[in-house]
């Protein structure tokens, strides 16, 4: 069973990154379980989606322990309680403009992914609405999903702006392909 933790704060998405994945895993024909917790109810408050993925109906109803991936909206929330759910198994994509070298040395260990999601969404009129790049960024590394499935549910669920979306959202995945490929052996 694929297991992914997604945080972010109040407001900036990441229950809606949740949702958007999980729609996606099951058009791809996979079993979905997606729920989230919030801190206080208000905004800039950390927000977490949890999703589970796999082949046969799921039956476990609890949070995530141990999450075979992060997709993390806001650098600053890579602290406790989150990277207790990580190990160095775990892939961690976040929103962030910094050099993965940069996470290297701060976070020694774990496999990080940095994925400057804002420079993608107001590349693309988009804002500070950076959940369709991290989407397609996420479901890159994680795989499971193939990038038109993907791209569909993006444009089904996007209320306005889908083209932006869609395009932004191929965008996250071009740039995880590239930092995956720059991390494989030679």
């Amino acid at each position: 069973m694929l297991e992914i933790v997604i945080q972010g704060r109040g407001g900036q998405g990441a229950q809606t990154a949740g949702n958007l994945l999980a729609s996606a895993y099951f058009a791809a024909g996979h079993e979905v379980q997606c729920f989230a917790t919030y801190g206080g109810a208000r905004r800039g408050t950390p927000v977490s989606s949890y999703l589970r993925v796999d082949e046969r109906p799921i039956r476990v109803r609890c949070n995530i322990e141990r999450a075979d991936a992060i997709l993390c909206f806001d650098a600053s929330l890579l602290v406790e309680p989150l990277l207790g759910c990580a190990d160095a198994n775990t892939l961690i994509v976040v929103n962030s403009s910094r050099p993965a070298s940069h996470f290297a040395q701060a976070l020694p260990g774990l496999r990080v992914l940095p994925i400057d999601g804002l420079a993608i969404a107001r590349r693309n009129g988009l804002g500070r609405i950076v959940n369709s790049a991290l989407v397609g960024a996420c479901a890159r590394a994680v795989g499971g999903i193939e990038l038109p499935v993907l791209g569909q549910t993006i444009a089904a669920g996007s209320p306005a702006r889908r083209e932006e979306n869609v395009v932004a959202c191929n965008e996250g995945w071009d740039e995880t392909e590239r930092l995956l490929s720059a991390e494989a052996p030679r």
